[in-house]
């Protein structure tokens, strides 16, 4: 098998083993803070729920082994700025250490390891609240306030390669035998096809800026109160320098639900990001095949993480009726309907 492009290292390096129990050590011997450790999944780092003796609550990060200190950096300095432009947006804020610096070296075998304090954003994550068209519209215009807040902001190394980041979606040709299915590899691989002819020649030349890159069902939490509002988006882990069409794309995928079609829910999105910050007509074109992209990279490297890190939690198994289940909705992302939704929600086309 020839060895996989660079982009894929940090996925291929086990998170570190740390328990609950060192955790909470860390947080005590280097923050202060005497707190029960809870662990959370995680596609990438060690993460753990902190729960504080005075009823406070914190993420504790080991950072995995393989991250750059650039790509750690680009996400601290990124919470860092969109604290100080948007101070009511509801992010997690970084926690420092008693003598002012952001993050702790952790001496442990094999090596040592380089941990992070953030705030705990209070809410329920969007995969268990009702949804609701307004609470998709409210999710658009969040990203979009959220990508505001970012304007302006740069870092020497926001332009580092991510499988996440649609710019490098064809790079899904190295991993898609890991899907096991020639059908579904046979469909993947004509999107990709799309993609590079339809796509890749484009993207560039749209607009760009560092981004979040990762709106998702675990990241956006609704006040439990009132699912229609958010209540704050967690997990800078995926911010890149990319597209704003990307970013929007990402984002869109959340609005998919049963409760609601394809279509509607969508332009719902779509829709409530355009008010807060309106899309261009050559954007919006590339929605719907950007979106059905990045349902096609949450499918592919699910399998592939599966047969990479059959351990971890983060990514479940996919039987063959989930499989069919999302290439479905995949090929139902590119119909017809859904740029005609995308259109009339923007008034564009």
């Amino acid at each position: 098998m020839n060895a996989l492009s660079p982009i894929f290292a940090t996925m291929t390096v086990p998170a570190d083993d740390v328990s609950a129990e060192e955790a909470a050590a860390v947080a005590l011997g280097h923050w202060g803070i005497a707190a029960t450790a809870k662990l959370l999944t995680g596609e990438r780092d060690r993460n753990f729920h902190l729960t504080a003796a005075d009823g406070r609550e914190y993420v504790l990060k080991f950072a995995n082994p393989a991250e750059p200190v650039e790509v750690t950096d680009l996400q601290v300095k990124a919470l860092q700025h969109v604290a100080r432009t948007d101070p009511q947006f509801n992010i997690p804020r970084m926690i420092p250490l008693p003598d002012g610096r952001i993050e702790a070296t952790v001496p442990r075998a094999p090596r040592p390891a380089r941990v992070r304090l953030l705030s705990w954003v209070h809410g329920t994550p969007l995969r268990h609240a009702p949804r609701s068209a307004a609470q998709r519209e409210a999710c658009g215009r969040a990203l979009a306030r959220l990508g505001l807040a970012l304007q302006g902001f740069s870092h020497p190394h926001a332009r580092y390669e991510l499988i996440w980041d649609l710019t490098h979606a064809l790079r899904l040709r190295e991993i898609l035998a890991n899907l096991e299915d020639a059908p579904a590899e046979a469909a993947i691989g004509a999107l990709l096809d799309d993609f590079a002819r339809e796509a890749a020649p484009v993207l560039p030349g749209l607009r760009q800026q560092v981004l979040y890159n990762d709106m998702n069902h675990g990241n956006t939490l609704v006040d439990p109160a009132r699912p229609d509002e958010v209540a704050g988006i967690i997990d800078f882990g995926d911010i890149v320098h990319t597209a704003v069409a990307i970013d929007v794309a990402v984002g869109a995928i959340t609005a998919v639900g049963p409760d609601m079609a394809i279509a509607d829910a969508l332009a719902r999105f779509v829709g409530g990001f355009h008010a807060v910050r309106p899309l261009l007509a050559e954007e919006v074109a590339l929605l719907p095949l950007l979106v059905a992209v990045r349902a096609a990279i949450g499918t592919v490297l699910q399998a592939w993480h599966r047969q990479v890190h059959a351990d971890n939690p983060h990514y479940a198994p996919m039987t063959a009726e989930e499989l069919q289940r999302r290439l479905d909705r995949i090929a139902a992302l590119r119909a017809p309907a859904v740029g005609a939704a995308l259109r009339g929600a923007t008034g564009l086309g």
